[in-house]
Formats: C-alpha cells, sequence, structure tokens
C-alpha cells in the first residue's frame, strides 16, 4: 500500500491524484491540502478520510474545522500546516502540486523527511533546483516529474543509462496563439489567451502558456531534473500534442 500526501489537491494535478487513488486500491491519500478552496476540501475529506488537512488561509481553515466536526481529522494552517503535511510520518510519496513558490520549503521539508516528491510544481526547481536535487541525492529520495513532458522523458530516459543523451525534445503545443502575427497579437484578448486548443489547466499556467512562457521554465525544469546541459534541450512545436516529450540518443534512436 502506497501512501501518499498532496499540496494543492483541489487543483488539476491534485484532483487528477485523487481520481489514481480513487480507481487503485492499493494507493491511499493521508493528507491533503488547498489555499481556500474549503467546499472541495470538505468533499475530499468525506470521501477519502484523510488524517490530516493543510489549509493555507487560516479562515478558511477554522470554516473547514467547522464543517468537518463530525470526522477524526487534524485541520491545520498556514506554512506550518503545509510543513507538517510535507513531513506525515505515515507516507511514502509527497505529491507537490501547489502553484508558485510556496511550494519549495514544503518540498524540501518531504525530502528532509525521506519522502520521494511527485513533482508537480514548476517553480520549485526554476527558483530552487540547485538546493533541491542536491538534497534528494543526499536524503537518497526520488524526484518523480508528474509533468507530461517531463514524465515523458523520464519514462524515455528508462533502461538507457549507457546511451549517452544527444538532446532531449521538449514538445509544445504552440498555445493559442501558434502562428499569430505582431499585429495580431496586439489585439488578443484575455478570454482567447484563456482558450488553450489542447488542455484544460489552471489559468496561471493557461496564460503562461498562451505566452510560451510556460516552455521556457520547463526547459529550466528540465536541466534539473535530468543533469543536462540547456544546449542539449531542444523545444519542438508539435501542435498535435501525441508525442509529449523524446529523448535523442548518441546511436541516433529517438524514444518518446
Amino acid at each position: 500500500m502506497k501512501k501518499i500526501a498532496i499540496l494543492g489537491s483541489t487543483g488539476s494535478i491534485g484532483t487528477q491524484t485523487l481520481d489514481v487513488v480513487r480507481a487503485n486500491g492499493d494507493i491511499e491519500g493521508l493528507g491533503i491540502s488547498a489555499g481556500r478552496n474549503v467546499k472541495m476540501l470538505e468533499e475530499q475529506a468525506r470521501e477519502f478520510h484523510p488524517q490530516l488537512i493543510a489549509v493555507w488561509d487560516e479562515n478558511a481553515a477554522k470554516d473547514l474545522a467547522y464543517r468537518l466536526a463530525d470526522m477524526d481529522v487534524k485541520i491545520v494552517s498556514g506554512m506550518e500546516g503545509l510543513l507538517e503535511l510535507a513531513r506525515m510520518p505515515q507516507t511514502d510519496i509527497l505529491v507537490t502540486a501547489v502553484v508558485g513558490m510556496i511550494g519549495i520549503r514544503p518540498t524540501m521539508e518531504g525530502i528532509k523527511a525521506g519522502k520521494d516528491i511527485a513533482l508537480a510544481n514548476k517553480e520549485t526547481l526554476v527558483t530552487a533546483g540547485h538546493l533541491i536535487i542536491p538534497m534528494a541525492k543526499e536524503h537518497g529520495v526520488q524526484i518523480l516529474p508528474v509533468d507530461s513532458e517531463h514524465s515523458a522523458i523520464f519514462q524515455s530516459l528508462q533502461g538507457n543509462q549507457d546511451n549517452e543523451i544527444r538532446r532531449i525534445l521538449l514538445t509544445a503545443s504552440g498555445g493559442p496563439f501558434r502562428g499569430y502575427s505582431l499585429e495580431q497579437l496586439e489585439q488578443v484578448s484575455l478570454e482567447q489567451a484563456l482558450n488553450h486548443p489542447n488542455w484544460s489547466m489552471g489559468s496561471k499556467i493557461t496564460i503562461d502558456s498562451a505566452t510560451m512562457m510556460n516552455k521556457g521554465l520547463e526547459v529550466i525544469e528540465a536541466r534539473w531534473l535530468f543533469d543536462v546541459p540547456l544546449e542539449k534541450i531542444q523545444v519542438v512545436v508539435h501542435p498535435q500534442s501525441i508525442l509529449h516529450s523524446a529523448v535523442e540518443y548518441m546511436d541516433s534512436s529517438v524514444i518518446g
């Protein structure tokens, strides 16, 4: 039985993680957390019966405690609450699915507590990769990429440790404005930017995808995750999003 805690259980990645828990009898969600989405946290608590719930907003935590007064669950708040969830002694894996740099300290706390990290928080490696990766090696824990592109690269590397990497092919859909001229880009609206052609994601990631900023962050993330220099990472615009990413090796083989 794998036991997990989820930082950001009400977002896109968090709810999909709970879908996996729901579909598999060998995974148990012992800890969940969110910023202030009390309604969804209550629904998740009543379905999955976690031992600990961390809520970033203190008032929202009090509201949740009132709603769940009939349940045997501990509710904590703020950064200290996230850190407590990250180091839960009963868990094996910490899923870090919060948005922004708020995920850095809890991720470090999980690593120090010996948890494998299922990472879906780009900012953790973009801003602190030079700290996170050495710390993970020191404590003997795995950093398992959850985002589709980096998960694809991770899978394409398995069993090929003796085959030198020529380059990582990091795919991008191009977003809603692929092919637009500079003049057209001056006229685009927020609604257009939020209308991603391929994926349903949170608003921040969708906007970052429309501007291609998201892909820039993923390049930095790949550099840390896979220990390759930036010149070996090539972004390939692939509008169909069939191939999530690939690795080209020195023997000219490509695994995707």
